[in-house]
């Protein structure tokens, strides 16, 4: 099989030069075909493409005449998109940079400041420090999100240097194929016009034998003159050179004529057999690996850019969160930045600056007024301080007396056995004053309470639950509080509520795609749990139950709810992965699932028939 011009029987063979590899192409070694192999028939080209290609998408693409040049402008398409998404991350990134430096600069000059002046002392500035910190965090989390913005541009950016590489190799490789494809046609072209020309010529010979004898009694009619010129013309029209009559001189110029008319046939004929093994090489074999190359630039680079703009929109959320975390931190025991500002005790720190002050400047004033004297002089006797009933700080501070029935870090089934009830009193305690006062409060649960208010009610409940009255004003004029007791009642169980030993089944059941099977599941492993789980599981599910029903004015969703309970309930089971993180962090999305589908499912799970949810 001949080659076109400039291309090597490797490159049409293998659809390669020596040395050189089809651009982001996987291809067995059974694709390729050798001299005398047949071409790649169609059980053949499903080898050649992955399982998860769009093989039809690629079959359109080989019946269409455009298919290469449509991929082409595709890609051209793709990568002004990313170039576009990476220009913006870059200078995104540029914004978050300079706001987190000028914020961090800001909260360490502030609190230098502060300390070179005469500012308030006692528990402002202990505050005011504290706040700058906090801001210093935050300003941190925006630097560190500013960063991954630079590295997801760049990373852009290096995506679309590789696609456009390898679309420039994928089309040269295109174009030299379809070169040689019509350099070949070419050159059946031409064989084919010598094979006219010699069987033209062999076809005007063979008449011009069969017209002898006439042409003969032609000429001896006419002068000599005249048959010169009449031969003269039939050997132009025949294109040959007689050499006489003589029969033998005609018979070798026929067989030369045969002879060249054979050749130019042979030609001719392994010319076109050549190009057809050309043609069905490059449409049944070389195009659709051209075609497939392409669409995988165009895939890589399109699913590259929605993966990193994907990832953008997780930063930013993380950000938020990140930000809110610091504002507000989860665990109970951390102080947030509106809980820092609330515990400045301005009285104290006045008491305290007013004693020092006294100290320090007391009877060093001369030209101050004489507060004692002898009477004659007219100085009265000293004012004795008023005493008012309930002032004194034995009654302020009246210890609380302690029943010897904690509650907080016990047991559950300890507590029920202690206690000898279905349900935990702390549990039935704050969820009828949360139904009371709380269900239509917007962002009940997911809006903590004051710290220092919620370890002053769990320090009372903890030494006498019955003495604590949460419909005083006190506890029902901030409901979060007493949301925020319960939360931290539950996280600080021994053993979660869904337990540790199930915790890997109630994941199990969580990740079933279909919800029919996750209710299904989930049911199972709650009808598992100890009875003392089960009996309080049942009566939180119906509390968050009737929360969910006045979403209209808390804006507690199902949703939302399976948020903040999901960690509560499961706990944070099990080490640290080898990322560092928690496990159970890593499981929040399945708490979340299984917590939601569980209060979804409430009634089919806990309440029987007859029985009013």
């Amino acid at each position: 099989m001949p080659p076109g011009p400039g291309v090597t029987q490797s490159e049409l063979g293998h659809g390669l030069a020596p040395g050189e590899a089809l651009p982001r192409v996987s291809v067995d070694s059974e694709g390729v075909r050798s001299e005398g192999e047949t071409v790649a028939s169609a059980t053949d080209m499903a080898t050649l493409v992955e399982p998860s290609f769009d093989e039809n998408i690629l079959l359109t693409l080989c019946a269409t005449d455009c298919g290469t040049q449509l991929l082409l402008d595709r890609i051209k398409q793709s990568t002004v998109s990313c170039r576009e998404a990476a220009s913006f991350l870059k200078r995104r990134a540029a914004l978050e940079d300079e706001y987190g430096k000028g914020l961090q600069k800001l909260a360490r000059t502030t609190s230098v400041e502060y300390a070179q002046h005469e500012g308030k002392a006692g528990s402002y500035v202990t505050a005011w420090q504290a706040s700058m910190r906090t801001h210093e965090a935050m300003a941190e989390s925006r630097l560190k999100f500013a960063m991954r913005l630079n590295e997801m541009s760049e990373e852009l950016n290096t995506l679309v240097k590789e696609v456009d590489k390898n679309r420039k190799a994928t089309k040269d490789l295109a174009n030299r194929y379809e070169r040689a494809l019509q350099d070949s046609e070419s050159t059946t072209e031409k064989a084919k016009t010598r094979f006219d020309i010699s069987a033209e010529e062999l076809e005007r010979l063979l008449l011009q034998k069969a017209d002898e004898p006439l042409k003969d009694n032609l000429m001896q009619s006419r002068s000599p003159v005249n048959g010169k010129r009449v031969i003269g013309k039939a050997v132009a029209k025949g294109g040959m050179l007689l050499k006489g009559r003589n029969p033998q001189n005609i018979q070798r110029q026929e067989d030369d004529i045969r002879a060249r008319v054979s050749q130019a046939s042979d030609a001719y004929r392994k010319s076109m057999q050549d190009t057809q093994a050309i043609r069905q090489e490059y449409f049944n074999f070389q195009l659709p690996r051209i075609l497939r190359a392409l669409k995988e630039c165009v895939d890589e680079i399109d699913l590259g850019t929605q993966y990193h703009l994907s990832r953008y929109a997780f930063l930013c959320e993380s950000i938020v969160h990140s930000e809110a975390t610091i504002l507000q931190p989860q665990d109970d025991n951390a102080v947030g930045l509106k809980a820092t500002m609330e515990s400045i005790d301005n009285r104290t720190d006045f008491k305290t600056w007013m004693q020092a002050y006294v100290y320090a400047h007391g009877g060093s004033n001369p030209r101050a007024p004489r507060r004692n004297g002898p009477a004659e002089e007219g100085f009265l006797p000293p004012i004795s301080q008023p005493h008012y009933p309930g002032s004194s700080p034995s009654l302020a501070h009246a210890h609380l007396s302690d029943k010897g029935r904690p509650t907080f870090g016990v047991s559950l089934a300890d507590q029920m056995t202690r206690d000898d009830v279905d349900v935990p009193p702390i549990v039935s305690k704050c969820c009828d004053a949360i139904e009371k006062y709380g269900l239509d409060q917007q962002g009940i649960y997911r809006i903590g309470g004051t710290h220092s208010k919620v370890m002053k009610l769990k320090e009372r409940l903890d030494r006498d639950l019955d003495s604590v009255n949460l419909d005083a004003e006190e506890w029902s004029s901030d409901i979060s509080n007493v949301t925020s007791v319960l939360k931290l009642w539950l996280r600080e169980l021994p053993d979660p509520l869904f337990t540790t030993s199930q915790h890997a089944d109630f994941m199990d059941a969580a990740r079933y795609e279909n919800e029919r099977a996750r209710h299904i599941k989930l049911h199972e492993r709650v009808n598992a749990l100890p009875d003392p789980n089960y009996s309080t599981l049942k009566y939180l599910m119906s509390h968050l139950h009737k929360v969910v029903q006045h979403e209209a004015q808390n804006q507690m969703s199902v949703q939302n709810v399976a948020i903040v309970f999901g960690p509560t309930l499961f706990g944070q089971p099990g080490g640290l992965t080898t990322n560092g993180a928690l496990n159970g962090m890593a499981d929040a999305p399945l708490q979340n699932k299984a917590v939601e589908t569980i209060l979804e499912h409430y009634t089919d799970i806990f309440v029987d028939d007859g029985e009013e949810a």
